[in-house]
């Protein structure tokens, strides 16, 4: 039998979670997993569930 396809970037949404729970939520504290998950989602065409959010993210990191 085929291996299942392992969802891309799921390892890089886990991490932005962890971070985000650490620091209070504060997407500014965890810019490095929010920029490694918009990276993957470039390599895989954002062909995973996980890059819906990268934008909002990248998004309220910007805010002033």
């Amino acid at each position: 039998m085929a291996k299942p396809v392992l969802e891309p970037c799921k390892k890089e949404a886990c991490d932005i979670q962890a971070c985000l729970s650490k620091n209070n939520f504060l997407p500014q504290r965890c810019q490095k997993f929010i920029e490694n998950l918009q990276s993957c989602c470039e390599k895989c065409e954002s062909k995973s569930t996980h890059c819906a959010s990268v934008s909002a993210l990248l998004k309220q990191i910007t805010k002033k």
